[in-house]
Order: structure tokens, then sequence, then C-alpha cells
């Protein structure tokens, strides 16, 4: 998949810009401040419906304006579709396809992206919910029709906590209960499809980290990945784990987990108002020599893992997809890396179709991914290839 074209209207800091990219290398210059991230920020919007950055759609359309526009201009095969989002600051998003109107989820279809920036550092050495926001993300990217099972689940566990939290204030626990078991089983149903979901593309990433860490950082360190499941009897508030599934689990055995689970921490649920078991408590867990590598690596190895986890990614994406390789987009990346580090993740990306890098410095970056180059410089995106300058406020 090739983006050959990007359209954005009052998004983010540009009143208008257009910005052709080329197949291969496309780098983005400009000093920081200037907007360069904005741009491959709405191109990882367009395939995610989510931003690297921040969590409100609001901060994304520009001061002043009421809704802000991305579109983008996609080859693959000798097809060409136009993909298009209209982001609210009121109301719901709409999306287009070859201008009909469809659900802004149907853009994944279409598009994806693999985006690390620094803030990616956060799933290596952060909370347990960027890590699993980094699986559903993908997951999404994998099987999109999991996003309606994400945000159901989301919307179920929400009528759980508020059920659970009425029980606990009004004393009458008893006749809750019937309640509760109703969205106890609605959420069973929903939450052991994403568990199923998540160990089985955790089960996809794991060979294929191993083989980027060692191509990003050499030989000698072996990492591995699990998880830390709720329904097994992980407690993140107690730092209590869980061992894994013997085998495969499958959807029987993983409700019958779920539920035994449940049962066990009624009484807790019941006295703290909150679900306690399920997804929304569980953890991706990361293993550098055999040790959690959020406690444990060093600040270039947790770098390279962070890196090693998106080109891991990125080629679970190209197995599985029938649209070509996913669009690598690599924000500010190259500044925090050492010179041996940035040769060899050049020569880990260099063979995906499309790959997007932004750079305050352009001597930061490879000489091999110095192909397509846009600069921006004073408010204006400056297409090189086109001599074309839109202007930004």
């Amino acid at each position: 998949m090739i983006l050959s074209h990007l359209s954005l209207l009052d998004f983010r800091n540009y009143r208008t810009a257009e910005v052709g990219f080329a197949a291969g290398s496309n780098v983005v210059v400009g000093r920081n401040g200037q907007g360069k991230t904005n741009l491959v920020e709405a191109v990882g919007y367009l395939a995610t419906l989510g931003s690297h950055r921040v969590s409100s759609d609001q901060a994304l359309v520009r001061h002043g304006a009421d809704a802000a526009i991305v579109r983008a201009r996609l080859e693959h095969e000798g097809r060409e579709v136009t993909a298009e989002l209209q982001l609210n600051r009121v109301g719901a998003n709409r999306a287009q396809l070859n201008r009909s109107p469809v659900r802004p989820r149907e853009i994944a279809r279409y598009l994806t992206t693999v985006l690390f920036a620094p803030e990616d550092l956060a799933i290596v050495r952060g909370e347990p919910g960027g890590r699993r926001r980094f699986l559903d993300e993908l997951l999404i990217q994998r099987t999109p029709r999991l996003a309606g099972v994400i945000t159901d689940y989301e919307r179920v566990l929400r009528q759980r906590n508020t059920l659970l939290k009425t029980a606990r204030s009004s004393g009458a626990v008893e006749r809750s209960l019937s309640t509760l078991e109703v969205w106890d089983e609605r959420m069973i149903a929903l939450g052991t499809e994403i568990v199923l979901a998540r160990h089985r593309l955790v089960r996809a990433l794991e060979p294929e980290l191993v083989a980027a860490y060692e191509g990003i950082a050499g030989a000698g360190q072996p990492v591995r990945l699990g998880e830390s499941l709720s329904v097994l009897g992980a407690d993140p508030d107690a730092d209590a784990a869980a061992s894994p599934f013997a085998e495969e689990p499958n959807p029987a055995e993983v409700r019958e987990a779920y539920g035994r689970a449940i049962a066990e921490r009624r009484r807790a649920e019941l006295d703290r108002g909150v679900s306690l078991v399920g997804p929304h408590r569980d953890d991706l867990v990361l293993e550098l020599n055999e040790l959690p590598a959020r406690s444990t690596a060093s600040h270039g190895e947790s770098w390279s893992y962070a890196l090693a986890l998106r080109l891991a990614a990125a080629e679970v994406l190209r197995r599985e997809s029938n649209g070509g390789d996913p669009i690598v987009i690599l924000d500010d990346v190259f500044a925090e890396l050492d010179e041996r580090r940035r040769r060899r993740l050049a020569t880990a990306i260099e063979g995906y179709e499309q790959v997007l890098i932004t750079a305050a410095v352009e001597g930061d970056v490879p000489e091999s991914l110095l192909g397509h180059r846009v600069r921006i410089e004073a408010g204006a995106v400056l297409d090189e290839a086109s001599e074309g300058v839109e202007e930004s406020s």
C-alpha cells in the first residue's frame, strides 16, 4: 500500500496542506514545532482512529475551526482509493471512501500503518494500559471487526462498574446481584473474545520480536513475550502474577476461568465498586534476559525493545495483509539512537514498500533512507519533488 498524496484542512496547525509522497523512503525535515509530526500523526489517525500523542480528538482540530479533514490517496497494484475522515469538534466523526459515506473504522480495511515515536518508550517502561493499547490497536488493524468487540466491552464495563458503585453506596447488594449476573454474562462473552485474540496475537508477535530485537541490538540478549491474565488470578494492585494457559486455550476454557475468577473476586468488587477481572486488568509481559524489561532494561535496551515491538507488529501485518505492506512511520526516532542502532534500523525497514520518517536534522537519517524529501520551514510545507508550497498557521 502506498500513500501517494495527503490533504489536510484545519488539522492541528495546518489551515491547509497538500503533500505528495513516493514509494520507498520519505523524509519530512523541519525544526521542532513546525508541524512535521502533525503530518504523520494524520496518517496514523486514518489507520487507527487514534493519535499517538493525545487521547482526545479535540486537540486535532485547529483552534477556531469546527472540524478537521484528513484525506489520503492510496494506491495498491494499480488500484486507487481516496479515504477521508472529518473530525468534528461537536458530534460524531464522518468518513468517506471514494466520496461514498462509510463508518470511520471501514478505512482501516484499506490502510495499515505502524508508527514508532518517542512516546513508545512507555510501552516498555510505563503502566499496563500502554501495553494493552499497543495490543488492541494492532488487533484492530489485524482484524477490524474487533473494534466493535472492544467498544462493546468498554460499554459493558462502564455499565457494570456503575452498578457496582450503586450497590456499594446504597447498601442494596442482594437486590443488585441478579442484575449484576446479567452484566457478568455479557462481559464474559466479550472479554473471552478479546483474551483469545490477544493471546493469538502475542504468539504471532513473539518470534518476530526475537528476530527484530537481535537485528537492532545484536545477539546475546534473549527476549520473550508473556501474558498476565486476571482471569487466571493476576492482580496488578497486589503485584500478583499468574501462570499463563498451559496450552492453546479454547473459548470454553477461558469462559470457565473468567466466571470462576469473577465469583472469587465478587466481594472485593462490591467493596471497591469496580470490576477486577477482565482484559482491562491484564498486562503484556516483556522480558529481557529472563527479567522484566520494565524494571531492568537500560535506556538503550528500552529503545531497542520498543523499536523491536513495532517492527514485529509490522512483520505480522505484512505477512497477513492482502493489501501490501503497512506504511512504516518513524517519528523523530533517529535522533535518539546511536550510530550502530541507526544503521541496523535502516537495514530492518529498507524492504518495506513505503516508509515515512520525520527528523529535525537531516543528517540524523542514514543515507540509505534519504529518498523523497519534504521540508517544513516557517509554517509552510515544501514538497521538493513539486516545489509546491501550502501555507499553514
